[in-house]
């Protein structure tokens, strides 16, 4: 009788070792699940980014904030502020002129692409871009987006990826001339 109790014992200290082992991985579970939930979306990365702050702005100024904050997913081929300092003199702060906002709209919209392309998934050709004019890209010495480079890459976010550019693309949509 005393070794079937013993056996008992040890049989409910196993079966309680078991259970705290089991709630500790799930606790673990639960901590990774939440710091994925917890990257920003495409928005809130690049205005905690630095090098982005004259993208933020152009956003805000051309009312695209939103859609961006938006489900997604989106690919964004994002220029750094040295890429807008780039553009001839005066240009930014045409574009960034309410009565320009059309062709602000037009730009930015062509940096961006309807669902996630990681770098990883890129193949030289053309891609469609929520303007409506294709990019082409290309991966000879990394990625290119027409003349501009990818800088860095698969910037992951909530609502989808983030790589930067070195350049503002412009569509031939667009006649920078008249503004």
């Amino acid at each position: 009788m005393k070794k079937l109790i013993a056996l008992a014992l040890v049989s409910s200290f196993a079966l309680a070792a078991c259970g705290s082992d089991s709630s500790t991985s799930e606790e673990a579970v639960d901590t990774t699940v939440m710091e994925e939930t917890m990257v920003g979306d495409i928005v809130a990365v690049a205005s905690e980014t630095e090098g982005f702050s004259t993208l933020v702005a152009a956003l805000t100024a051309a009312s695209l904030v939103e859609t961006l904050q938006g489900e997604g997913p989106f690919t964004v081929f994002a220029p750094t502020d040295d890429a807008f300092a780039a553009l001839p003199a005066g240009l930014l702060e045409k574009l960034l002129l309410p009565e320009n906002v059309g062709v602000l709209t037009a730009i930015l919209t062509y940096h961006v692409v309807s669902g996630k392309v990681m770098s990883t998934d890129v193949m030289a050709g053309e891609l469609a871009s929520v303007e409506g004019s294709p990019i082409t890209l290309g991966t000879t010495d990394g990625v290119q987006v027409n003349d501009a480079t990818v800088v860095s890459a698969d910037i992951e976010t909530s609502n989808g990826v983030i790589h930067v550019i070195d350049k503002v693309l412009v569509p031939s949509t667009v006649d920078l001339s008249s503004l």
